[in-house]
């Protein structure tokens, strides 16, 4: 059931056919509640959204948002709610984006950090904040 009562921004099979690689699509609870971390804490660039779907860029990913409840008629829609977490072992790595003020707006937005920023031996800076669904980001950057 879609909830959006204006033309999508893009017909569905045109944005369809221009995705590549490796696709990530989050079902959130309500888009315009996940839209707060993605842009403040993520500092991704909203491409569109609407109260069915949202488009995020940043630092050369893309990734989109669907509501659960364009999920009602999906075989998926069965486990949203039977989950304590979504994506329980996934990490979402955002590289480039500074984990300092990530995990900084983070707090400041009432968000848990799971673990605050660290330099790894892996070679990079980052932090570990789980969004309002559930999810946990890892913003990153190389260290020096």
């Amino acid at each position: 059931m879609k909830l959006a009562t204006q033309p999508p921004w893009m017909p569905a099979p045109e944005y369809g056919r221009r995705l590549r690689g490796l696709g990530v699509n989050l079902i959130v609870r309500d888009i315009l509640a996940a839209l707060s971390f993605q842009s403040e804490v993520l500092a991704a660039e909203i491409l569109h959204n609407d109260l069915d779907f949202a488009a995020m860029q940043a630092f050369g990913a893309e990734w989109m948002l669907h509501a659960d409840h364009t999920y009602n008629n999906h075989s998926v829609n069965g486990i949203l709610n039977d989950r304590p977490a979504r994506g329980i072992g996934v990490e979402l790595r955002l590289y480039g984006r500074n984990p300092d003020d990530a995990e900084a707006k983070a707090r400041a937005l009432g968000f848990e950090v799971l673990a605050g920023t660290l330099d790894k031996p892996h070679g990079l800076r980052e932090a570990y904040i789980i969004d309002q669904d559930g999810y946990l980001w890892v913003p990153s950057v190389p260290l020096p």
